[in-house]
């Protein structure tokens, strides 16, 4: 008997199904690091934003404040945007509607969806973590299974049940249960990672739309708590 045993032994000696365990596995893993190392890009440059964001209001100027955010494509930058595109379409309307459109709720529901925008972006990739985090080590334990009933059978047809026969490829079954969590524990430690990180631009954001609220609304950057409020539990 070879004294060779691991991954590669494994997918030699293997039949079809386990080489597409092992097949399934490994794409798992490499599926995982790519958006764990994406999203890790992401969250770091939307926190910079974040962090930038309290330069808006030393501006002079609102044209000058979308400058200091940055180009399209800061979160921060649209969401200035989207509230003041939303108050020019207000004072538009006003004029035909005879001011039975409220600034409030208008500027309100338009910054609340420009944040589910924002938040549905963020979160795009974290459903693949969390999935292959939850199945992997399914996975690796199902590949386990299935290779000692092999070993088990192989056993049984030479007759040889010495401990030298069983202790090899029983031991070498067991590399897919580690190989499974070596897979999973990845992708569950990056997904809670990318959700802390998540929360705290979502944060910065809520807390920037109320600011920009009381802007557009009144003129000043302190919004009443009322109005915070509203911002924050308005739905679509």
């Amino acid at each position: 008997m070879s004294d060779s045993f691991g991954l590669s032994h494994i997918w030699l000696h293997g039949d079809a199904v386990t080489r597409a365990i092992m097949a399934l596995l490994i794409g798992m893993s490499i599926v995982s690091w790519i958006v764990i190392v994406l999203k890790a890009l992401d969250v770091w440059r939307y926190k910079q934003q974040a962090l930038g964001s309290e330069a808006f209001w030393h501006s002079h100027s609102l044209s000058e404040g979308l400058n200091v955010l940055g180009s399209k494509g800061n979160l921060f930058h649209d969401l200035a945007i989207t509230g003041q595109e939303a108050t020019d379409h207000h004072q538009a309307a006003q004029k035909q509607l005879h001011d039975r459109l409220d600034v409030s709720d208008w500027v309100t529901r338009s910054l609340r969806n420009a944040i589910d925008d924002s938040t549905g972006k963020l979160q795009n990739g974290l459903a693949v973590l969390a999935s292959i985090g939850s199945t992997a080590p399914f996975v690796g334990l199902f590949g386990t299974v299935w290779g000692i009933y092999h070993a088990l059978v192989a056993i049984g047809a030479t007759g040889n049940a010495g401990i030298d026969a069983v202790a090899g490829p029983i031991g070498e079954t067991l590399i897919m249960t580690a190989l499974g969590l070596a897979v999973a524990i990845p992708a569950v430690l990056g997904y809670n990672a990318l959700v802390r990180g998540n929360k705290f631009i979502i944060a910065r954001m809520n807390r920037f739309a109320h600011d920009l609220h009381a802007y557009y609304v009144t003129g000043t950057r302190i919004a009443p708590s009322s109005q915070a409020s509203s911002l924050t539990h308005s739905s679509h």
